[in-house]
Formats: structure tokens, sequence, C-alpha cells
């Protein structure tokens, strides 16, 4: 069973999704791949503490408090590929960017197209920032919340966006 709850955030509804006391999705309302992680049913909740922690966290990060990712208990469903990277975005740091060549680069992985696909599919958005990631040449490329969700989350971290093309 996957408990869930809805956040309504600055930048629209967002759903979490716990099992056992862990963030297993975070999705901002019709974003791509929504709950596609989710194999099991789910219940809606406001008790959960786990829910409540991340509830707390939001609130922290759209404070602009730069609350730390190491609260979290997180569980990552998914390939093993697609952990090792979303465990490398949690090591960018906030309010920095980097490019999906230098993640590949880095997990000595051929493909930016792979390292592409697995960020995509981050499923736990804002919390793992898979928003930090973008093109080579500061291209703004993708994000499975929308492009506009993406600059205003880089922007709440005091990044200018006005050198992204």
């Amino acid at each position: 069973m996957v408990n869930v709850s809805k956040y309504y955030s600055p930048l629209g509804e967002i759903l979490i999704a716990v099992k056992d006391n862990k963030l297993v999705g975070l999705y901002f309302l019709n974003q791509k791949f929504y709950l596609s992680n989710i194999k099991e049913s789910i219940k809606e909740t406001n008790i959960d503490p786990c829910i409540i922690k991340v509830k707390v966290w939001l609130d922290k990060y759209f404070n602009k408090e730069n609350p730390c990712i190491k609260d979290m208990d997180i569980e990552f469903i998914g390939s093993d590929f697609r952990k090792k990277v979303w465990s490398y975005l949690m090591n960018i740091p906030y309010g920095k960017t980097c490019t999906y060549k230098e993640i590949a680069e880095s997990l000595g992985c051929h493909s930016c197209q792979a390292i592409g696909g697995a960020v995509a599919h981050n499923p736990i958005s804002i919390i793992v920032p898979c928003h930090r990631v973008i093109g080579t040449n500061n291209k703004l490329v993708g994000y499975a919340g929308g492009l506009d969700k993406k600059l205003e989350l880089l922007k709440i971290e005091g990044i200018n966006i006005n050198t992204f093309k």
C-alpha cells in the first residue's frame, strides 16, 4: 500500500507518495510519467508521518530555506541504472546546475540520451533535483513537470535563468 497526499505549492498541485515510511514519489499534477513507478494500490491520507515530513521540507524549499535532501528517507523504485542516476542527482548542490554530459562522464556512461531518459523518469521531483540538469552550452531542455516549472524552481534557488538558451 502506498499512501498519498496532495501538497499545494506556488507552482501547482504536487502529489506525495510514501511507502513503508519512505518517500517513493513526488509528482506535479499531470507531469510526464505521473505515478509510473507505483504498481500498488494507493490510499489518500494526511496523517502519515513521512508525508508530514515531506510537506515541511517543501514548505522550507518554497520559502527559499534550502532544506537538506539528506533529511528525507527516500526509496527509489526503478532499474539499477536509473537508481544510479537519481542518486547522482541528489549530489547536485542547491543553486547549481550540471549537464547531462557531465553526469554521463561521472558515471562512465557513453550515452547522454540514456542519462536523459533516466533523469526524465525521476519519480521524486524537486527533492531529487532533476531540474538542475541542463543541456550542453546552457541549453534549457527537458523537465517532466514542464519547462515553466523547471525555470521557476531554478529561480527559487537563485540561479540566473537569463544565461539559458
